[in-house]
């Protein structure tokens, strides 16, 4: 059970910075983007477009990724308050 306590902080620590750069991933190829000015400037390069079509699986890192690190985060800080 110690090696939980040495070992959590760090797990919850790239699990959030994992989450940070999944959520920018998402917001960059979201599906409304497109429709903005600096979309319409995006779609139009190629290595955008190859970036645009993993937006669903980028969801599919983003979620677990998320409730890990939350669980975690409660099991080893506890509830706020």
């Amino acid at each position: 059970m110690e090696s939980f306590y040495v070992i959590a902080p760090r797990i919850i620590f790239v699990l959030g910075i994992l989450n940070l750069l999944s959520g920018l991933l998402i917001f960059f190829s979201c599906r409304c983007l497109p429709g903005s000015k600096i979309g319409t400037i995006l779609m139009q390069k190629p290595p955008y477009k190859s970036f645009y079509k993993w937006h669903c699986y980028i969801w599919k890192v983003f979620w677990p990724s998320v409730i890990v690190h939350a669980v975690l985060a409660l099991i080893f800080f506890g509830w706020p308050g």
